[in-house]
């Protein structure tokens, strides 16, 4: 059954900074973070957001979608949904048992073997910490926990745009602290800084620093990854959002993501239900009233994912608050 052009949202999109020129990213993107990355239905899913217009796919080596997310690509283009590879926007990430500098370059093309693609729009350093080489397993083992040479992992990043193999580079899960840090030497600087961020975890003062430094936030867990392993209820089940969301006539879910839509930032959402992709979309023809504004910057704050995973008495990052730079 094919699906009629009106039908297919057309999705706003924002210019990344990038030394090889303007890269154009979709404000609205489809995640592929989960607990059971079963090929047929990721497929199936990708599929089914490509016709109702969603063009930006967020994956990393680590996730295990990068094969079925290649897959569908292949799929979608074979089936005409879309005419070229050109019309998508591509992001994969680093894992930190990768990022040492000579390893960098090898994990991205070994990541772009797995997606059938010839270059990705926008590769991301996962996490700021390096662990040893071949330790992908979660939680790591607190001996494999190192620091990261910025420096030289950044380089290696810088290259593997050189070549043309990515669009754009940046990072995951990094303070305005490690911002400014890389900043002061890297001679392509960070399009693009992928962070938890939501109602709930309204991340004010990284957006603040990230505009004048022209990074884009792309928001993971934009509405708290309710029914995952590592998700909460706490953004679904707000009373502030719920009773927004009922003046409105949105649900929860869509006042979220137009909220973060609204702070300059991109949402990465991730649902494999035809209904709930539908109404993610539907964020771009209306805006909260400066009553809505009021009352969500009223909602108790709190990072979920604080990654206490990398924490550990004997590593770079010997608590949470250090991990974060204060930033909590």
């Amino acid at each position: 059954m094919t699906t009629s052009l009106n039908s297919v949202t057309k999705i706003p999109k924002m210019e990344l900074s990038s030394s090889s020129g303007p890269v154009s990213m979709p404000k609205i993107g489809f995640g592929t973070a989960a607990d059971n990355n079963d090929g047929a239905t990721l497929i199936s899913a990708v599929l089914e957001s490509i016709k109702l217009g969603y063009r930006h796919f967020d994956t990393a080596s680590f996730y295990g979608s990068e094969q079925a997310l290649g897959e569908a690509i292949a799929e979608a283009l074979r089936l005409g949904l879309i005419a070229s590879r050109d019309d998508l926007f591509i992001t994969s990430k680093l894992w930190p048992s990768e990022a040492h500098a000579h390893l960098v370059l090898p994990s991205l093309q070994k990541s772009l073997r797995t997606l059938q693609l010839e270059y990705l729009d926008l590769y991301l350093i996962h996490m700021p910490i390096t662990v040893t080489p071949g330790k992908r397993e979660l939680p790591f083992d607190k001996q494999d926990l190192m620091p990261m040479d910025f420096k030289s992992v950044w380089a290696a990043m810088e290259e593997c745009q050189r070549l043309g193999l990515t669009k754009s580079i940046g990072v995951s899960n990094f303070s305005c602290k490690k911002l400014e840090n890389l900043l002061s030497f890297a001679t392509i600087p960070p399009s693009v800084n992928q962070v938890e961020m939501n109602p709930v975890w309204q991340q004010k003062k990284l957006t603040e620093f990230c505009k004048p430094n022209g990074i884009i936030v792309t928001a993971y867990s934009p509405l708290g990854a309710k029914g995952t392993s590592w998700g909460t209820n706490a953004v679904i089940d707000n009373e502030v959002l719920k009773e927004i969301a009922k003046t409105r006539g949105k649900t929860v879910a869509q006042v979220c993501l137009r909220w973060i839509y609204e702070q300059g930032a991109a949402p990465i959402v991730k649902s494999y239900n035809k209904e709930r992709l539908k109404e993610n979309l539907q964020i771009f023809d209306w805006e909260l009233s400066e009553d809505d504004y009021d009352k969500i910057g009223q909602i108790k704050q709190h990072r979920m994912m604080p990654i206490e995973m990398l924490v550990s008495a004997h590593g770079p990052y010997k608590s949470v608050e250090e991990l974060w730079d204060g930033e909590l």
